[in-house]
This record gives C-alpha cells, sequence and structure tokens, in this order.
C-alpha cells in the first residue's frame, strides 16, 4: 500500500492527540485513570512491534498494567505454528467476559496471525466483541484505528497485504532502559517450504543505513548500551536497498551495503557496548562477515544460527540452500576465527517424510555442532504452504518419541559445552532482579547465557565484572568482583 511519507507522521500525531481528548474525557466520567495491557505471541520482531503499539498507548495517556482487565487490550500475534493461533482464540473467550463487565473496553488483535485471510474471516464472524484488525504491515496507525471505532463503533478490520513504507518516528516504550531491539529490515524472501512467514511478512525490505545509524545514535543517547539488530535473515541486509543518497548515508557506508558493512557503522557509535542480532541464515553467512564478528569488540561471540534439519535430504525439501555439510564446515569456520563463540540454533522434528536415518542425521549434526542451547519444536503444518501439502506427515506418535530424544541429546551436550566458562572473570550486563531469590540480581554475557549473582538494584543496567563459579546448565551463579 502507498503511504504519504511526507506526512503520515504529522497525521497520525494529530490521531494521537485526538485520542487523548477522549482519554481525558472518558477519565473524568470513570474518575480513574484508564489502563491497557498489550501481549505479545512470537519473535523479537513481534516484542519490537508491542513496545511501539505501547509506546503509541502511553502517549494518549494509557497506563499500562499487566492484567487483561483493561480499558484497551491487544494481542500481537504469532502465526508461525498452529499452536499460537489456538492459543490467541482460547484467550479471547476470557477477554469477552471482561468486555461484559466494562463495554467500553476495546479489543484489539494485530499481527502475523491477522495476515491469514481466514483468520480474519473467523473473527468478523464469530468474535464480533474484537474492536480492531489489523496486521503486519501499519501498526503505525493505532491511534488512528483506535479514533476510527471511538467514532463510528463499528468492527474496524484494516489489513494490507504488503507496503513499501515503514514509519518509525512514532513513541515507543521499551522493557528495558538499558537495552533495546532495532528492525533494520522486514518481511523475508526465503520461502522455506514449511514457513509462513514471508506471506504474512512480506518480502524483503531493507532500510537505508543512515536511518539505522541515527536511531541507535538516539537509544544510546537515551541510556541504551545493547541493541539487537533485526531482521528474518540480516545477513541478506542490503541486498535491494534503493541507491539513493539517504541510504548510501555516511560516506564510510559502501555503495552497496551489506550487513558486515553495517556491523562496522553501528561500532563506530560512542556509548554503544554491545551489538547483537537475529536471525541469520546459514547460506548467506559470508566470510566477510565472520572476520567482522571477529575483530569486533562489540558485535557479541553469540550467534543464533537456525539448522532446522541435520538431514541434507530434508533441508533440500525445506529449501533451505544448504546441506549438513555446508553447515557444519561453517560451524567449523566460525569456530575457527571465533574460538568462544556461542551457538545456539532452532530445529524442528517430524517434517513431512522425515525417516528414522534423517532424524539420526539431526542428532548427529547437534553432538557435532555443540550447540550451547536450541529451540527445539515439532513440526506445525501451515496452510499456503508448500510443506502442508506434502505426502507422508509423521504419526504424533513417532514425532513425539523423536521429539523426547532430541530434548535429551540437546541437555547432554549443551551442559557440558555452557560450561566451558566456570571459573573464568566475565563481563555481565545486570538485567533486574532475581525472579527467585532474593539478594540476587540477573544478567547476562555477551553468549546470551544468564548469571545470577549477588547484587543491588543499582547495578541493573551496569556492565559489572563477574566470576563463574558455578555452571547450572543454563545458567551461571557467580560472584561480583569489586
Amino acid at each position: 500500500m502507498q503511504v504519504d511519507r511526507a506526512n503520515e507522521a504529522d497525521i497520525q500525531r494529530a490521531y494521537i492527540e485526538k485520542c487523548r481528548e477522549y482519554l481525558l474525557d472518558k477519565e473524568k466520567e470513570l474518575g480513574r485513570p484508564l489502563t491497557a495491557c498489550v501481549n505479545t505471541f512470537g519473535c523479537q520482531m513481534n516484542a519490537r512491534d508491542s513496545e511501539k503499539l505501547l509506546g503509541i498507548l502511553e502517549e494518549i495517556g494509557y497506563k499500562p498494567v499487566e492484567t487483561e482487565d483493561a480499558d484497551i487490550v491487544i494481542y500481537n500475534t504469532c502465526t508461525v505454528r498452529e499452536n499460537a493461533n489456538l492459543r490467541v482464540y482460547g484467550r479471547l473467550g476470557q477477554l469477552h467476559k471482561f468486555k461484559e463487565k466494562n463495554p467500553d473496553m476495546l479489543i484489539i488483535l494485530c499481527g502475523c496471525m491477522m495476515q491469514e485471510p481466514e483468520v480474519v474471516e473467523k473473527i468478523r464472524k464469530s468474535y464480533r466483541f474484537v474492536d480492531i484488525v489489523f496486521g503486519t504491515f501499519n501498526i503505525f496507525k493505532l491511534a488512528e484505528l483506535i479514533h476510527t471505532r471511538l467514532n463510528t463503533g463499528s468492527q474496524i478490520i484494516d489489513i494490507w497485504k504488503g507496503t513499501d513504507y515503514v514509519l518509525e518516528q512514532l513513541p515507543t516504550d521499551r522493557k528495558y532502559k538499558f537495552k533495546s531491539g532495532v528492525n533494520i529490515m522486514y518481511g523475508c524472501d526465503n520461502f522455506c517450504s514449511y514457513c509462513i512467514v514471508p506471506y504474512v511478512r512480506g518480502r524483503e525490505m531493507s532500510r537505508p543505513p543512515i536511518d539505522i545509524i541515527r536511531e541507535s545514535e538516539r537509544l544510546v543517547a537515551d541510556g541504551v548500551r545493547e541493541i539487537m539488530y533485526l531482521g528474518q535473515n540480516v545477513n541478506s541486509y542490503g541486498k535491494k536497498l534503493e541507491e539513493t543518497e539517504e541510504a548510501k548515508g555516511s560516506q564510510d557506508v559502501t555503495e552497496r551495503v551489506t550487513f558486515a558493512d553495517l556491523l562496522k557503522e553501528l561500532e563506530k557509535i560512542e556509548g554503544l557496548d554491545r551489538i547483537r542480532f537475529m536471525t541469520p541464515h546459514p547460506k548467506d553467512f559470508s566470510d566477510e562477515l565472520i572476520e567482522t564478528i571477529a575483530a569486533s569488540d562489540k558485535v557479541c561471540h553469540h550467534l543464533h544460527l537456525p539448522l532446522q534439519s541435520g538431514s541434507s535430504r530434508i533441508l533440500k525439501a525445506m529449501n533451505r540452500h544448504y546441506t549438513k555439510e555446508q553447515y557444519l564446515a561453517l560451524v567449523d569456520k566460525i569456530r575457527e576465527k571465533i574460538p568462544d563463540v556461542s551457538i545456539t540454533t532452532d530445529i524442528i522434528v517430524g517434517f513431512p517424510g522425515e525417516t528414522e536415518e534423517d532424524f539420526e542425521d539431526t542428532l548427529d549434526v547437534v553432538r557435532q555442532a555443540k550447540y550451547d542451547s536450541a529451540y527445539t519444536f515439532i513440526y506445525s503444518k501451515r496452510t499456503g504452504t508448500p510443506a502442508a501439502k506434502m505426502e507422508n506427515q509423521i504419526d504424533e506418535a513417532t514425532v513425539k518419541n523423536r521429539f523426547d530424544r532430541l530434548l535429551a541429546t540437546v541437555a547432554e551436550v549443551s551442559h557440558s559445552v555452557s560450561a566451558r566458562f566456570e571459573g573464568q572473570v566475565m563481563d555481565v550486563l545486570v538485567e533486574g532482579l532475581d525472579d527467585h531469590e532474593e539478594g540476587l540480581v540477573t544478567g547476562r554475557l555477551k553468549s546470551n547465557m544468564l548469571v545470577h549473582f549477588k547484587g543491588k538494584e543499582e547495578l541493573i543496567g551496569q556492565i559489572v565484572q563477574v566470576k563463574l563459579t558455578e555452571c547450572k546448565g543454563f545458567y551461571y551463579l557467580g560472584e561480583m568482583i569489586n
């Protein structure tokens, strides 16, 4: 969809102001503040989108709360697996009960799930109490959609099939003051046969590097020390970037900007201590990128490198564009250049046609790659993807057996790998108070592993040195070095 780029930010700020006027009148009528709850399903990109949604709501004047008996509840949805859709439908019943007690309550559904036409039709017919439905391309219109709903009283459905425009200059409410995500690109061109993301997030679109750099500088000026750079396939960044003067930005950015080029520019930002990124694709992981990470003092030595399957036959059916041997060669190359690297991964069990031999190949890669941890998933059949039409869908009992064996293998490997830092003194970014034991704080190593140690609340947001005294599997206990 085409957008008036020059005026869109002003238009949306005007709608924020109109919604604020409504809110002030409503608060006088009710004699209390109006509240908002944003619940996120899915990936880091969804979490970043939710920060933008909450930022708009707070700018309007809503008070953020954790409970869903709020005056506005937003579900920012995921649709990568069928389970995510079922969870949303299941929880809508509870929201309906809240709305019966509070008729002025607004229920809003957005995100990837809403890009599926059959989902929108089901909501239109069976969930008439849902007030607003929109997708992944127009979250910046939240205030406008609220204003329209308040003025018409009708269910608002505004789904875009795509866009060439993203508005980033609106309020954002970050979960953490000291770290943030920044989108560097949107959409995906890979079309893995099991994945619905390209259909709901659209085709790849990279942001100009100068926009990313400026946003990062603003965040650092606001106290951010660590930034996670986000995209469905970050190491294909820049492939379709328009060669305009604005896109080129800094004279140090080459005419054809790669992801490695972008990282080198971001590393120059004074005050930015840690750089992370999510998610790279193995087929695009260049030698230049490996060298850039190895030479950097800021890019964290943690790589999330999705495997999905260890079988070359299944990888071909998944349309992943690499073999088992190529993946392992890449892991070896990374470990040679970055010896202390922590590698995590995604693995799918039960893809159509997966044999026992195919599954054993996956276990073999887990053992050889020596992952620090793995996100493991049972294959979820997604209507509209090529894999959904494949024959030889695997029976539930076989999948469950393989899934349990995979979990056991991952746990065995990761426990021995994770313990390699035991006894060392390492930098930890303190993220918060420990949820389970009073007097402890929790932070992360550059490897992304959690560390719990004695400390006070004023340490939150600081980078401190901690001796890692004991590995407990997926986390460390430590002692801060004074």
